[in-house]
């Protein structure tokens, strides 16, 4: 009798078993498939570029405007073209900015960083070097400067152009030019200066009539 109730319970529990693990899920595909589990639906997260422009990425491209488009406009003795009053113009609001290697902004600039930034503000483009600048354009005699030149100088041991300014005045035989000077930042000098006088390498004219 009692082997008797054994081999029932036994029996049950193999039944049970077998019963039981037929209704196991045992992977989401399965319980989808059961209507037991739904999958969740994954949106599409399109990322925002948040990347900002810095000041030193891009010069501000300035409108080109003609004189007879500026109602303030000037015009000055020795009827300089209007785009070099300009660059002139632009160039001088740089004046006082301290000097930095490499720099372009208002943070710091070096001499042909000057340049630069004021030719590429109005679409012109320069090499970045001075010693590549003076490569550009024609090679003027001191005679024939004249405001919106390139003067350049070689202040280093080297024997090698490594300075730029841009001319903003011609008086008789003295060139006054604009630049980035390492001690004083952007200045105005003359070529009349001792160390200027000294260091003068060459004048290119850099801008053409197609400029104009």
């Amino acid at each position: 009798m009692k082997n008797a109730v054994i081999i029932s319970f036994l029996l049950f529990f193999l039944v049970g078993c077998k019963s039981t693990s037929s209704g196991i899920v045992t992977s989401k595909s399965e319980a989808e498939k059961k209507g037991m589990y739904t999958a969740p639906k994954h949106s599409k997260v399109v990322a925002k570029n948040t990347r900002k422009t810095t000041e030193t990425s891009k010069a501000t491209k300035k409108s080109r405007i003609t004189e007879s488009d500026d109602e303030d406009f000037v015009p000055d003795n020795e009827n300089t073209p209007y785009l070099i009053q300009q660059l002139i113009s632009s160039a001088k609001q740089y004046e006082g900015v301290r000097y930095r290697g490499g720099g372009t902004t208002t943070a710091g600039m070096d001499c042909s960083g000057l340049v630069c930034t004021v030719f590429n503000a109005y679409d012109i483009q320069l090499p970045r070097r001075s010693v590549d600048m003076s490569k550009v354009g024609e090679k003027l005699k001191l005679k024939d400067v004249q405001k919106g030149d390139l003067v350049f100088f070689k202040t280093s041991n080297r024997g090698v152009i490594n300075h730029v300014g841009l001319v903003t005045e011609v008086r008789d035989d003295e060139i006054i030019f604009i630049h980035s000077s390492v001690q004083r930042g952007v200045i105005i000098s003359s070529t009349k200066e001792p160390y200027y006088q000294r260091t003068f390498a060459q004048a290119n004219r850099v801008l053409t009539e197609e400029h104009f």
